[in-house]
C-alpha cells in the first residue's frame, strides 16, 4: 500500500514564484499539490471546504495580508501546518506569523530540493526557522512572561491542574517529543483523523493555536511534568 502523500495548499500572487513553488511541491514524492492560489478570497473560500495538511503562503498579496488567513486556518483547522514565503531580512513579520501560529519559512531564494525538504519535515516535527529568529523569540517569550508573572511560581502538582483525557495526555506528550501526526496515529493504534481530533481538543483546552505553542504552554503548566510522572 502507497504512502499518502501530504496534501498542500500554496497561495503566491507572483505568477513565476507560483510555478516554482507549484513544481517544487509536485516533484516532491511525499506530496500533492491540492490546490494553488494568487489571492486571499477563494483560497479561504476553498480551505473552508477542504482538508489541507500544509498552507504555504506569501504574505502581501492582492487582496489583503496572509496573516489574516493564517490566523483563520490555525482556528479551523490546526492540524495544517502554515509555512509563510518570506524574503531575506523580514525577521519582524516571520516573528509576527509564527507568534500568530506559523510553524516557519521559506525564503524565496530557496532551491527546489530545499522547499520540499522544509515542508515534508514540518509533517514530521520541524519548525524551519532561523538561529537568529528563534532567539527574538525567545526574547519576546521571556519578557511576556516577565510582564504576566512578575512573581512566577514553582507549578504544584497539587494544584488544580486541566483536565486532559489520557489519549490527550499521550498525544501532547508524543507532540512534545516531536512526532508527526500520522506517526503518533500508528504509535497510538487511532486513525489520523481521530489524532486530529484530540490535537483540536487539546488547542481549545489549552488556547493555543499551534503546536509550538501547545508544547510551551504543557511545560509553563506541568502537563509534561504530570504525564511522565504519572504511574
Amino acid at each position: 500500500m502507497s504512502t499518502p502523500r501530504w496534501r498542500v495548499v500554496l497561495i503566491e500572487d507572483d505568477a513565476e514564484m507560483r510555478r516554482f513553488f507549484e513544481g517544487c511541491v509536485t516533484a516532491h514524492p511525499d506530496l500533492e499539490l491540492a490546490a494553488s492560489f494568487g489571492m486571499l478570497a477563494p483560497a479561504r473560500r476553498w480551505l473552508d471546504e477542504h482538508p489541507a495538511d500544509v498552507l504555504l503562503t506569501d504574505l502581501a498579496l492582492p487582496d489583503g495580508h496572509g496573516l489574516a488567513l493564517l490566523q483563520h486556518v490555525v482556528r479551523t483547522q490546526p492540524a495544517c501546518e502554515v509555512l509563510v514565503v518570506s524574503v531575506f531580512g523580514d525577521e519582524d513579520t516571520v516573528i509576527a506569523c509564527v507568534e500568530a501560529g506559523a510553524v516557519g519559512y521559506i525564503q524565496k531564494d530557496s532551491t527546489p530540493a530545499d522547499v520540499g525538504r522544509i515542508i515534508v519535515g514540518v509533517k514530521h516535527g520541524e519548525s524551519p526557522i532561523s538561529p537568529m529568529i528563534a532567539r527574538k523569540l525567545l526574547a519576546r517569550l521571556r519578557q511576556r512572561g516577565t510582564r504576566e508573572e512578575p512573581q512566577p511560581q514553582p507549578v504544584d502538582p497539587a494544584l488544580p491542574s486541566l483536565e486532559l483525557t489520557p489519549r490527550e495526555s499521550d498525544v501532547l506528550e508524543l507532540i512534545a517529543r516531536g512526532y508527526s501526526y500520522a506517526e503518533i496515529a500508528r504509535l497510538q493504534d487511532i486513525s489520523k483523523h481521530t489524532v486530529q481530533s484530540h490535537i483540536k481538543n487539546l488547542y481549545s483546552k489549552l488556547a493555543v493555536h499551534s503546536r509550538g505553542e501547545a508544547v510551551f504552554e504543557a511545560s509553563r503548566m506541568g502537563l509534561l511534568d504530570r504525564h511522565r510522572r504519572a504511574p
